[in-house]
């Protein structure tokens, strides 16, 4: 497949003002928000009754739940009748026993050893597996025979770490950074907005999806969804997975070998059709994939002394973001039909498409009707 590669001067040169001045949320002391507290009005569960939530904490992740950085997502989960479990003791390695009991497994920003610490400057390529193979066999085979797992890899050094597990699911990962082309930031001038991409019914980026509805009866239909930077990924060839966050025009995708590292070097990707967001039935198991991961955490980023800016379901511009969160788990938990139906028969000879602009072409991304189980 050939990829088209466009170097942008005045982009690159704007980014590197702003990757001097420690910017971007990654280089931000970051904090969970104590005072995120959404409604919930109509849990999915009684208190305590709800499936087993386990998120993943043994592969060197940078969103946890002991280091605060998933706290906001696990408690929003509690609230809603979920029980929650960070893996910290409870295992090493994904193996058959331990994945046994889980009803859907969150991994988020997994890490190779080799690329753990920002300060050390060892978010660089290359970036290899966070997973042994073995770890990927189990994994796959545990969705494929009824678990879920929501899978979520930001900007580079993650996706490189998530590259082997997402590929035997489906999905391709990039090492990119998704930034808004019309940024002030690229313009040189400092503004934590920057790195928010919004998706949205109106220009057609969130694709049809009975995560968008919600459950049947409930006041949960989700029109608006905010991403802070991330990564684009692609569906693979052959792949049944639908497309659910579809970047749209005004993004630009970075690929620097130096997390932070933009220079007038640095290769730019056309990201339009590309995703931050996907589904998928993988036997009778389902699998929902994420480029970024700060759209389902709240928390507060700052350098002294700047006040505080939310980054995530507690950013005043994201306030669907926790309802998409619970409907993303209500549909990997099984209260949300699986997919559309069939809107066009995809067979061996309608693969999903990717040109050589990287545009994303899948039949069903078009489809408007109603959702059935």
């Amino acid at each position: 497949m050939k990829k088209e590669i466009l170097i942008s001067y005045a982009v690159v040169l704007s980014l590197s003002l702003f990757a001097a001045r420690g910017i971007l949320a990654e280089g931000l002391p970051q904090r969970d928000d104590p005072d995120f507290n959404p409604p919930i009005d109509n849990p999915a569960y009684s208190e305590g009754e709800g499936p087993l939530v386990v998120i993943d904490a043994a592969h060197h992740n940078f969103n946890t739940i002991a280091n605060g950085k998933y706290r906001s997502f696990a408690e929003l989960l509690e609230r809603d009748g979920y029980v929650v479990e960070g893996s910290e003791g409870l295992y090493t390695k994904f193996t058959e026993d331990a994945l046994e009991n889980i009803d859907v497994l969150v991994i988020v920003n997994a890490l190779n050893e080799a690329n753990v610490g920002y300060e050390e400057g060892n978010w660089k390529l290359p970036t290899p597996s966070a997973f042994e193979d073995e770890e990927i066999k189990a994994v796959k085979n545990w969705v494929m025979e009824g678990g879920s797992l929501m899978l979520v890899a930001d900007h580079l050094q993650f996706p490189g770490g998530a590259t082997d597990l997402a590929d035997a699911l489906g999905f391709s990962l990039s090492n990119s950074y998704v930034m808004r082309a019309n940024s002030p930031l690229l313009l040189g001038k400092p503004d934590h907005e920057h790195n928010m991409i919004k998706f949205q019914n109106s220009d057609g980026s969130l694709k049809p999806s009975p995560i968008l509805k919600g459950r049947e009866g409930f006041d949960e239909a989700v029109d608006l969804v905010v991403s802070f930077t991330g990564e684009a990924f692609w569906i693979k060839p052959q792949s049944q997975a639908k497309p659910l966050l579809s970047l749209p025009e005004g993004t630009v995708g970075l690929l620097p070998s130096v997390a932070d590292g933009f220079s007038e070097a640095t290769p730019t990707i056309k990201t339009v059709g590309m995703l931050q967001g996907a589904t998928l039935q993988l036997g009778d198991g389902k699998v929902a994939m994420f480029g970024e991961a700060s759209m389902f955490s709240a928390q507060l980023s700052a350098t002294p002394p700047e006040p505080s800016w939310e980054q995530g379901m507690n950013n005043p511009a994201a306030p669907q973001n926790f309802q998409f969160a619970l409907n993303v788990l209500h549909w990997l938990s099984g209260l949300l039909p699986t997919s559309p139906p069939d809107c066009v028969a995809l067979g061996e000879s309608q693969p999903t498409i990717i040109d050589q602009d990287l545009n994303v072409h899948i039949p069903c991304a078009i489809y408007q009707g109603p959702f059935v189980d």
